[in-house]
């Protein structure tokens, strides 16, 4: 299975726009899963009631790749239990996972191969 990885080092990135930008990139590789480090998305992404991640992940979705945020989100959830309700139901499901790391990474895709 192809997956897209989007580099640590650019631009911050958290808006719908950026969102199709990943659709582009991962169907040009044929990807299915797009990796995205937590330290590329804007800080406002974690803050859900700018609606940024729910708009993120929805275009995502409506493609069909699966988002993989990348990285130590634990600053964000310690300020947010809604966040920290949308962590844990996002790695229940298939659209979106939050991972610490590229081996706990490695481990997930496993399961869905």
């Amino acid at each position: 299975m192809n997956v897209l990885y989007v580099p640590a080092a650019g631009d911050p990135i958290g808006t719908e726009q950026d969102a199709l930008d990943i659709v582009g990139e991962a169907f040009g590789i044929e990807a299915r899963v797009a990796v995205v480090p937590v330290q590329r998305l804007m800080p406002e992404f974690f803050d859900l009631s700018t609606r940024l991640a729910g708009e993120f992940v929805q275009k995502l979705v409506n493609y069909r790749i699966q988002l993989v945020i990348e990285g130590d989100i634990q600053p964000y959830t310690q300020v947010s239990e809604p966040l920290r309700a949308f962590v844990a139901e996002s790695n229940r499901g298939r659209h979106i996972w939050f991972v610490p790391n590229r081996l706990s990474l490695q481990d997930r895709i496993a399961t869905i191969r």
